[in-house]
């Protein structure tokens, strides 16, 4: 009997020890599962970190009163830098397309077609390291406004009033290496078409557009508008022209197989900066003295809705990335408008600089 006990208890040590092997064996597992699952979890974190800096969005901001250039961070929501450009005003920023660099030509104290200085330079700047990094010198004073990347020939176009051209800049360089005769003075904004063959330019005093070809660097036409224009933008199927009259609240649409104006589209007041959402259905007009955005269907050419917006709305901007969100700059009020287009309603005001214009992604 106490044999067979021993036995039954030898035999029964023995599982537990088997069980116990299988337990830490199970145990060291668990931890290796833990350990690797937390390496992964690790890796996709600082994976999903590296990405959002390496995409971290920001808006460029010029600012008119202050003579300075804000940066936005939009995933905060405020403004992170603000740069001074030289005591002297520069109302428009243009981005090179790998966005490390700003250009900001700077026009003189005065608005355009008045008395005041001559802008004679652009200034460049270093959009990660927020500050200016190198100058370009025009030999004589031309008042560069409008600057707008041509990313097809790598170069940079600038709207030169005072010389009734647009002047080509090498990005690399930093040189100008060549110009384009507008055949009118104050050509003040300029836009190109998508295929990067046209160049259209607002000529606010004679209320004219000019149409440029870019390739020989010539000008096509010179098309009446009315006795004063402002601001410009082209369709994204680059069969229409836009530009908002500044004698009546009406804006004027252009065909571009003609070169003709096609047709007038009735505004609720005075329109100003235009822009098209990227599906080429709708045109949102700046419209300063109600303060308010028009919403002009593409296919109808009619307006639609009408939303508020803030003080003085000068520039839109379409957020490349997401056609669903657009930005206005508020002079008044010294913000920008940040436009849901799903529900056309202002989803936020951030605070920039005094007398907020021209703007750049």
């Amino acid at each position: 009997m106490t044999r067979l006990l021993s036995a039954s208890g030898f035999k029964l040590s023995s599982y537990i020890l088997h069980c116990m092997r299988k337990l830490a064996q199970l145990r060291c597992s668990s931890i290796s599962l833990l350990i690797i699952l937390s390496g992964i979890a690790s890796v996709t974190s600082n994976a999903q970190t590296s990405k959002r800096k390496a995409g971290h969005p920001v808006l460029l901001v010029a600012n008119k009163g202050d003579h300075t250039v804000s940066i936005i961070d939009l995933a905060a929501g405020r403004q992170v830098a603000v740069i001074p450009t030289g005591g002297i005003t520069g109302h428009e920023v243009a981005v090179s397309p790998n966005r490390r660099t700003a250009y900001v030509p700077i026009y003189g104290n005065s608005g355009v077609g008045k008395p005041g200085t001559d802008g004679r330079n652009i200034v460049v700047i270093d959009v990660k390291a927020h500050k200016v990094i190198g100058n370009i010198e025009f030999t004589h004073g031309v008042r560069p406004h409008c600057p707008v990347f041509d990313a097809k020939r790598d170069v940079l176009y600038v709207t030169t009033e005072l010389d009734y051209s647009v002047s080509i800049i090498d990005p690399q360089t930093l040189k100008i290496v060549g110009s384009i005769p507008t055949g009118q003075p104050e050509s003040h904004m300029l836009a190109i078409s998508h295929d990067g063959r046209r160049g259209y330019t607002a000529n606010v005093g004679p209320g004219t557009v000019s149409v440029l070809d870019l390739s020989s660097r010539k000008t096509v036409t010179v098309i009446p508008i009315s006795h004063n224009t402002q601001r410009i933008s082209v369709s994204p199927d680059d069969t229409m022209v836009f530009t908002s009259d500044q004698t009546k609240p009406q804006l004027a649409v252009i065909d571009t197989s003609t070169n003709k104006l096609k047709t007038w589209v009735p505004l609720p007041a005075l329109g100003y900066g235009t822009a098209p959402t990227q599906d080429g259905r709708w045109l949102l007009v700046a419209l300063p003295n109600a303060n308010k955005i028009a919403v002009i269907d593409l296919g109808t050419l009619k307006v639609a809705r009408t939303i508020d917006v803030c003080g003085d709305p000068q520039e839109v901007l379409m957020q490349p990335d997401n056609p669903a969100i657009a930005f206005v700059s508020c002079m008044a009020t010294k913000n920008v408008a940040e436009l849901n287009l799903s529900s056309w309603k202002v989803e936020r005001l951030i605070d920039t600089g005094k007398n907020p214009d021209g703007l750049a992604w």
